[in-house]
């Protein structure tokens, strides 16, 4: 388990999430936004549970699937 930081309304608020969860993110230090074309089936999957936690932001623009990360550290 690790912990994340996401900017709330008024302040800093800490999220755990899975190892498994923290490598998808990695990928998010090379690139600020990840097309779903990019991941796998079981990495997409693991992107949405981040976007359900609010660590990642989903865009949908005519079909295409983006993701760009919303942590501060």
């Amino acid at each position: 388990m690790r912990i994340v930081k996401i900017q709330g309304h008024l302040r800093e608020i800490a999220v755990p999430i899975t190892n498994e969860e923290y490598d998808l993110l990695l990928k998010f230090k090379d690139q600020a936004v990840v097309t779903r074309r990019d991941l796998t089936e079981r990495e997409a999957h693991i992107a949405n549970m981040l976007t359900i936690k609010d660590v990642l932001h989903r865009k949908n623009q005519d079909g295409n699937i983006t993701y760009k990360k919303k942590t501060l550290s």
